[in-house]
């Protein structure tokens, strides 16, 4: 007998023994003839469902030997078909376990069975057992089967094998409006409690961000087409879910696939992956290829409209499409370097049309790596029960739920708030499954929906520039018609750019590095006495950023007098240390931030607060405009800048600067470096 004490919420315990009797198993039990068995989990937890619902330690273990038995003696292994196919003859009876899918053989008006381990077809079928069992049509359920074996010399067409009893041992119905009436008796917290340890996971170990992240990872198994990604460290259960969890599930390992084998065999006619499961999960998405050439074209169309079409017809399907896989760095040195969507193959991960399909992008890092006290030991759902109830919940939709108390603010356009709207459809189906919820939790829903499309959009944004500029998300209160907005951790908190007036000499300025990527710059000059040394590090060997900075000092040789008596270059040394703030490489673009910073630290006077200073000039003191004006804002803007100094020559371009970016900032324009130099120190 096992030492086994229960030492759970035992209030929640009697709250499920009352409303979902039988419906819920042991989870250590699943773990301890898991690893013995390789059967579903799903086929399992029925089993011990039957066998092992008692409290009492004693009929717990009967049941599980009971189980262990039934396993042992009647669960088909596919290499073992043909002996159990001879005992089966031999004894003209034999009971086994194995899935019984079913289907219509018009021509002979009669239902035929097919066992998939056994490897039988064609077995006729009792009409009865369609009625009571409809699944057995849709795709087929596991079952425990009494098989009887009669030879008919004078029928030789006959199947000699016979169905004599068949019992189902997945779920062979649900009644939904039973799940519905139940889920008032829990509060909001022990429902996603319950939700957590159905599939696993032992809720007391995680805080409650960590609890929802877990939760969105169901959400593509409750709604219809579904786009999610998921990215994190190795070991944090991304694919456990899609894997083991749900028999409407699958998940495509190793990444390579084909249109016929995901979408369409032109072929023999039949649809593939997307209209057999609920939801298709690709594993390691760096590995994701298509061997032929549209698959990524098809697969976005999917994406975007649920259809898709070959040969002549459109096709349709509900499948959702689950992205899965690992992040290498840290998130802030993607972010500084690169962008979130970076494992992906190239021809999806810098495609923003790809990206756009999305709808939710769950942080993966957020989530510990997997530790043993991480998995529960106490009740949840059946899986097999779970799944069904999941299943049930797709038929539903609750993606104007918010709109009673919030709509969207002026940022989301039409694929951003369709993203929104399933994803919080989602997130009530899991947590309100009974479609009663106040304005709170609805508010904290949308929260966490903005959040998960928002994360998209700011990738997007970095790879497509200006095209997606506006990721500034937000939700207004229908009643008060007050505005929040809702950042993404991990882009916040970090400005390059400090509020408040800087040391003398310390300057900020945004240019591009030899790939075109746009970056932030600092300098930080050091002045002391000798006899007009100029030394500059930083720079590394990029000879076009040594001569921007060269440019500068011998323009100032020539002309420092036109800005102040008091700059000397003569009997003054400085020093001058450039900065990649972003880790991407040097820029040439520095000319202009270098005669300001230099003057600053002459002068002993700092640059404007929260300033960057953009532009060029030549030898001859000719300032050039800035290129990729808007982008460039942008990132002024990312950076945490209030106030722009640009060129009056780059005032031609605002007009392709988007008012709203505009509006951000202090512009302060300059038409020459002296000019620069004086605005840029505050001199009148």
């Amino acid at each position: 007998m096992s030492d086994f004490q229960y030492e759970g919420d035992t209030e929640l315990l009697e709250k499920l023994q009352r409303n979902f009797a039988g419906k819920i198993v042991r989870k250590d039990l699943t773990k301890r003839i898991k690893e013995g068995a390789n059967v579903p989990v799903y086929v399992l937890e029925y089993l011990l469902g039957m066998y092992c619902s008692s409290l009492d330690e004693d009929e717990i273990e009967a049941g599980v030997e009971t189980v262990k038995r039934i396993l042992a003696e009647n669960y088909v292994r596919p290499d073992e078909a043909q002996k159990i196919i001879a005992k089966l003859r031999e004894k003209g009876t034999y009971t086994v376990i194995d899935r019984v899918s079913v289907h219509l053989n018009i021509r002979e008006d009669i239902y035929e069975a097919e066992f998939s381990n056994l490897g039988i077809k064609q077995v006729p079928i009792a009409e009865s057992y369609i009625r009571d069992y409809e699944r057995l049509l849709c795709g087929g359920i596991w079952c425990i089967v009494q098989m009887e074996y009669y030879y008919d010399e004078a029928d030789k067409n006959r199947s000699p094998f016979l169905i004599h009893k068949l019992t189902p041992i997945q779920m062979p119905s649900l009644d939904f409006d039973e799940v519905k009436e139940a889920r008032e008796n829990f509060t909001d917290d022990e429902w996603v409690d319950v939700v957590l340890r159905s599939v696993g996971m032992e809720p007391l170990q995680f805080d409650k961000r960590v609890k929802w992240l877990h939760l969105a990872r169901l959400i593509p198994l409750v709604e219809n087409n579904y786009n999610l990604v998921e990215l994190g460290p190795r070991g944090t259960g991304k694919s456990h879910i899609y894997k083991e969890i749900s028999p409407n599930s699958i998940l495509v390992s190793g990444g390579q696939t084909t249109v016929a084998n995901l979408f369409y065999n032109m072929g023999t006619k039949q649809v593939g992956l997307v209209g057999m499961w609920d939801c298709v999960a690709f594993d390691e998405v760096a590995g994701i290829k298509f061997k032929d050439q549209d698959g990524v074209q098809i697969m976005k169309d999917y994406m975007a409209s649920g259809s898709f079409a070959r040969g002549k017809e459109e096709k349709n399907a509900y499948a959702s499409m689950v992205f899965v896989g690992n992040i290498n760095q840290s998130v802030d040195a993607i972010l500084k370097t690169s962008h979130l969507f970076e494992p992906f193959p190239e021809s999806m991960g810098n495609d923003t049309a790809f990206l756009d399909r999305i709808h939710c992008y769950t942080p993966g890092w957020e989530i510990p790596k997997y530790r043993p006290e991480f998995f529960t030991n106490d009740y949840g759902f059946i899986t097999d029960y779970f799944s069904e109830i999941m299943r049930e919940l797709r038929k539903i939709s609750y993606a104007d739920a918010y709109t009673h108390y919030y709509r969207l603010g002026n940022n989301l356009n039409q694929r951003d708030v369709i993203a929104v709207k399933k994803t919080v459809s989602g997130m009530i189906k899991l947590i309100h499954p009974d479609g009663k919820f106040d304005k709170e939790s609805v508010e904290e829903i949308l929260r966490f929906a903005l959040e998960m499309r928002r994360r998209v959009k700011e990738q997007q944004k970095k790879i497509g520039g200006m095209e997606f500029y506006d990721v500034n998300f937000a939700y207004i209160d229908n009643e008060t018609f007050s505005e929040e907005y809702v950042p993404v951790p991990e882009q916040g908190g970090s400005k390059l750019i400090p509020e408040g007036m800087s040391k003398p000499g310390h300057v900020y300025t945004v240019g591009h590095n030899k790939s075109g990527m746009l970056g932030v710059y600092k300098m930080e000059m050091q002045m002391t006495a000798g006899n007009g040394k100029f030394e500059k590090t930083g720079l590394g060997i990029d000879r076009e950023a040594k001569e921007a900075v060269d440019t500068a000092y011998r323009y100032l040789k020539a002309n420092a007098k036109s800005i102040s008596g008091s700059i000397s270059l003569t009997t003054k040394d400085y020093i001058m240390d450039v900065q990649d703030m972003n880790g991407i490489g040097m820029t040439k673009n520095l000319s202009l931030a270098s005669v300001v910073a230099i003057c600053s630290v002459a002068l002993g006077k700092p640059v404007v607060s929260s300033a960057v200073v953009l532009g060029d000039f030549s030898i001859g003191g000719t300032v050039m405009k800035v290129e990729e004006l808007a982008n460039t804002l942008q990132v002024c803007l990312d950076s945490g800048a209030k106030k722009v100094l640009l060129p009056i020559t780059s005032a031609v371009d605002l007009g392709s600067v988007p008012a709203e970016l505009i509006g951000c900032f202090n512009l302060i324009f300059y038409n020459s470096v002296e000019d620069a130099v004086f605005k840029a120190l505050g001199v009148e």
